[in-house]
């Protein structure tokens, strides 16, 4: 009887020790503020529009140096914080990175591109 307990008292230390052992998977992206940027966003009274964009500009920074994926709707939120500031150059540059990065989303950017200049 203690025979048995001892090789399954063993096989489970095996298998706790091989779990631990296992690696966490990789983020599909790399988010670094973007939840608490479009937080403060939706919130106006937290972060100026221009704390905002320096704040994205450089997470994208940190995101491409450690060459992780950029979020969906990253460039185009991005973009509005830049059209905010009247920098429309800035904003179609980002809404055009957010289409060339998921092309899903090129309806809706162009429909971005042709009404917020009006």
């Amino acid at each position: 009887m203690s025979t048995i307990r001892s090789k399954l008292s063993t096989a489970l230390l095996v298998c706790a020790a091989l779990g631990g052992c296992a690696s966490q998977p990789t983020p599909l992206y790399q988010w670094q503020g973007y939840q608490n940027n479009i937080d403060a966003y939706f919130r106006a009274d937290q972060l100026s529009p221009d704390a905002q964009t320096q704040r994205m500009e450089d997470d994208l920074q940190k995101i491409r140096a450690s060459g992780g994926a950029v979020p969906p709707g990253y460039y185009a939120h991005l973009g509005l914080l830049y059209g905010q500031q009247g920098k429309l150059d800035q904003f179609a540059q980002q809404m055009q990175a957010e289409k060339k990065q998921y092309p899903e989303s090129e309806t809706f950017m162009d429909f971005l591109l042709r009404n917020f200049k009006k």
